[in-house]
């Protein structure tokens, strides 16, 4: 296999490879993108939310290569801090009803465009941010109107695999999907 030019297993228009080239920052919305968008509630009131093991791996294999990756969501969660803690996700913002000034502010912390910045939404409270970014993406299972106005759908529902492919996406364009790929193909477990 040759592993210098590995390709995602979808295809990706020129444009959308051209906009994933400049993108340094990649942020995600939870509910609908990381997670399949269902609420579940214990008895007592405490909340579980299911990621994809596979989406995980991806946003490590994407910070490794140089884009810092971010999290802006409505809803506040001890789960979701837990999960960003374990993929040292840097840039954690709950409880965030209006998302748009916390993806200014960072964008001037970090002194990035925006077009620099990547933004994965599926609802229409995320239409704001995702009309500035210079890459927008959205899931299958997205509102109607943020599929109309995102760049790119992923193929993968979101909870299943889709920031693995807003991920490997931004990886092959910038030309770091097989060096990252490239470490599982040896014996040497200390590769990874």
């Amino acid at each position: 296999m040759k592993i210098d030019n590995l390709t995602p297993d979808f295809t990706i228009p020129d444009e959308i490879l051209r906009r994933a080239r400049r993108i340094r920052l990649l942020l995600f919305d939870v509910d609908g993108v990381l997670t399949d968008g269902r609420l579940y509630f214990s008895d007592n009131g405490d909340e579980v939310k299911s990621f994809h093991s596979r989406d995980g791996l991806g946003i490590n294999l994407l910070q490794q290569s140089g884009v810092a990756v971010g999290i802006i969501t409505a809803r506040q969660s001890s789960l979701l801090a837990n999960r960003a803690r374990d993929l040292d996700i840097q840039h954690l913002y709950q409880g965030r009803k209006e998302k748009f000034p916390t993806y200014q502010e960072l964008c001037e912390k970090l002194r990035l465009s925006s077009n620099e910045v990547a933004f994965v939404g599926d609802d229409v409270v995320d239409l704001p941010i995702m009309l500035d970014v210079g890459l927008s993406i959205t899931v299958p299972q997205g509102h109607k109107l943020v599929k109309e106005n995102a760049h790119w759908v992923t193929p993968n529902e979101g909870g299943s695999g889709a920031a693995r492919d807003v991920c490997e996406l931004l990886m092959y364009s910038q030309h770091t999907l097989g060096k990252m790929m490239a470490q599982f193909l040896t014996t040497d477990c200390r590769s990874f």
